[in-house]
């Protein structure tokens, strides 16, 4: 358990705070139309190659989102294609533009692994829409618990974004990490925001 006070984090590392949040029933919906142009569509049984792609296009390379890309193939396909796991793709034609996953693996519980958009969606309303298709998709199932996490890599709005959409904060964590820029081939200017410090 970290006391009170300063910790230094070893050098080659990231660290981010981890804030856990809950909704124990529906939240109201805050209503945005559907993004001019894109469809949201289930993909079933997604291809690793594909899903990474969008991860990446997604959260890599601005904001370091880097778990399931350190993921060896199989553990990842068996993830995305388990039958209690939902991959959506905010679609523009046939390219994906955002990304949305429903896990139900948990009984009783939803859990809110993914959500986002690329860069050139940001700030047009295509993440409320996703937002008000997640908690209408998890709650259309038996549950009583939906949650998700977010951390200070994460954008900024991020934590502000999910409070607003009715998860309140449950707890918090400290997580530290391999820099995937120093680590897993991402490219140094991923994560301008976090600074590189090398070993």
């Amino acid at each position: 358990m970290l006391g009170d006070g300063f910790h230094d984090i070893p050098p080659g590392k990231v660290a981010a705070i981890v804030t856990h949040l809950e909704m124990r029933e529906p939240a109201p919906l805050r209503p945005v139309p559907a993004p001019d142009g894109l469809e949201l569509r289930r993909v079933r049984d997604p291809e690793p190659d594909w899903y990474r792609d969008l991860f990446t296009r997604v959260g890599a390379l601005d904001w370091l989102w880097f778990s399931r890309l350190r993921m060896p193939q199989e553990a990842l396909a068996e993830i995305i294609r388990d039958p209690d796991v939902e991959v959506y793709g905010l679609f523009r034609g046939d390219r994906a533009e955002g990304l949305l996953e429903l896990d139900f693996r948990e009984p009783g519980e939803c859990e809110l692994a993914f959500l986002g958009v690329t860069p050139a969606l940001i700030g047009t309303g295509a993440g409320r829409f996703l937002m008000n298709e997640a908690i209408t998709r998890a709650w259309a199932r038996p549950i009583g618990r939906f949650h998700v996490h977010t951390c200070t890599l994460d954008h900024p709005g991020a934590l502000s974004f999910y409070r607003r959409s009715g998860f309140m904060p449950v707890r918090q964590q400290v997580e530290i990490a391999d820099d995937p820029r120093l680590t897993d081939g991402f490219p140094e200017t991923a994560g301008p925001h976090v600074p590189i410090f090398r070993p």
